[in-house]
């Protein structure tokens, strides 16, 4: 199964976490990470391990986020190149969490990315999407 871990700013994650039970009964491998105003760069990291850590069954984890480019997507990012099956999503919502839940055991990370960008529309992206879009820069030498 893949693991969670909600992280978006203030209680955000909090609160969608708490609906998702309300909704979905006990979650297993699923964490929430709060990212507020003041908390350092290093602490959100250091957190978000944790949760990766506590949520990854050796299937993969993926992060939702609530904003592409905000610190949560940010650590989430540098996280994902670290361990095999991370995927990255940003622009999550209730409705979209409750349509994805039950697809965590039969999916793929690789999968499960596509399918959370297909449900959630235009506002949902993710870090393999933003890629593609921005290719990494290369340095070619001219001899």
């Amino acid at each position: 199964m893949l693991g969670w871990v909600i992280a978006c700013h203030n209680s955000d994650s909090q609160v969608l976490l708490a609906q998702l039970e309300t909704a979905c009964g006990p979650l297993i491998q699923c964490r929430a990470v709060s990212f507020w105003s003041g908390l350092s760069s290093n602490m959100l990291s250091r957190m978000m391990c944790d949760a990766l850590h506590e949520t990854d069954s050796g299937e993969g984890v993926i992060f939702l986020t609530d904003v592409a480019g905000a610190p949560p997507y940010r650590v989430a990012a540098l996280l994902s190149h670290k361990h095999p099956h991370c995927e990255v999503i940003a622009g999550v919502s209730l409705p979209l969490l409750e349509a994805l839940y039950p697809q965590r055991e039969a999916l793929t990370s690789e999968r499960f990315r596509d399918q959370a960008i297909r449900l959630g529309g235009a506002e949902v992206t993710s870090l393999w999407h933003q890629q593609q879009k921005n290719p990494p820069f290369v340095l070619h030498h001219h001899y």
